[in-house]
């Protein structure tokens, strides 16, 4: 098996424009629209925290080797080992979104958080490299 190593990083372009078109469309509701300042206000402390990742360039990523899976995400790391991990869980949602859990032999399970994992068909890929069983799980209510 080849070690797979993935990292985001959350400077991104597109980010950045995102951003600064949710605060044009800010500054349009204040002059076109006479918003009240509290409101624009409001809704642009949603953005603190798309903003704060920007300042510090926060990163998050996953990699897989031999022995091991260990992730990060901000702050946040973890890692287990694969001798450990009975299956791979791969949830699909109803917003389409794969939500990824690692179920260990022990019947605990590890979920891996979303802005770590690359899209789901090639961490799919890896995990079957490491020869660790996959199970999909579609649309599930709960």
């Amino acid at each position: 098996m080849t070690p797979f190593r993935f990292t985001r990083h959350n400077r991104t372009p597109r980010t950045i424009l995102i951003l600064l078109a949710v605060y044009v469309a800010l500054v349009a509701l204040q002059v076109m629209f006479d918003a009240a300042w509290w409101l624009v206000g409001l809704l642009a402390l949603t953005t603190l925290p798309a903003l704060w990742d920007i300042a510090r360039d926060t990163r998050a990523g996953i990699s897989v080797d031999h022995d091991e899976v260990r992730w990060f995400s901000g702050n946040r790391e973890g890692h287990v080992d694969l001798a450990d991990i009975d299956y791979a869980r791969f949830d699909t949602r109803w917003d389409f979104s794969v939500r990824i859990s690692l179920v260990l032999k022990s019947g605990k399970r590890i979920r891996l958080p979303d802005e770590s994992t690359p899209p789901s068909k090639d961490l799919e890929e890896v995990f079957q490299q490491a020869e660790l069983r996959v199970e999909r799980h579609h649309f599930s209510i709960l």
